[in-house]
């Protein structure tokens, strides 16, 4: 559809697929290796704090344990809304990266497309520091 129409830029949203339930992780499984997307990016909450680290490692687990593929296709970045709402309690974002040795690429710091923004690094490690 999107080649037949001329798009460059396609979104899939999952609708909150729970990493935890097999058959939605399995069809997600299969939407992404029927679609081959460029980016598979896991949204979560950054208020969740450490159970955010818990559902992005089961999330990728998940996609992972359901590929029929030899070299499954697993998460390539993360988008972390709420952010405006955590404050200098940034250690689970840093977690969330280490984990999955993969790039926060964008925050949401409220309702609107417009307040989806790329990561301020320093302004996190400034959080860590202080």
């Amino acid at each position: 559809y999107a080649k037949d129409n001329g798009f460059d830029v396609i979104l899939i949203d999952t609708a909150g697929r729970m990493q935890n339930n097999a058959p939605l992780m399995r069809a997600l499984t299969k939407l992404v290796a029927l679609n081959r997307p460029n980016l598979v990016l896991f949204v979560g909450e950054a208020l969740v704090g450490n159970d955010g680290v818990d559902q992005l490692k089961l999330f990728n687990k998940a996609l992972h344990d359901y590929s029929d593929s030899t070299t499954p296709r697993l998460i390539d970045g993360m988008i972390l809304t709420k952010f405006d709402t955590i404050d200098d309690k940034v250690g689970a974002a840093v977690s969330m990266v280490h984990n999955t040795g993969q790039p926060i690429m964008f925050v949401g710091t409220g309702q609107k497309y417009t307040n989806l923004n790329k990561l301020n690094v320093k302004k996190v490690l400034k959080a860590l520091i202080n």
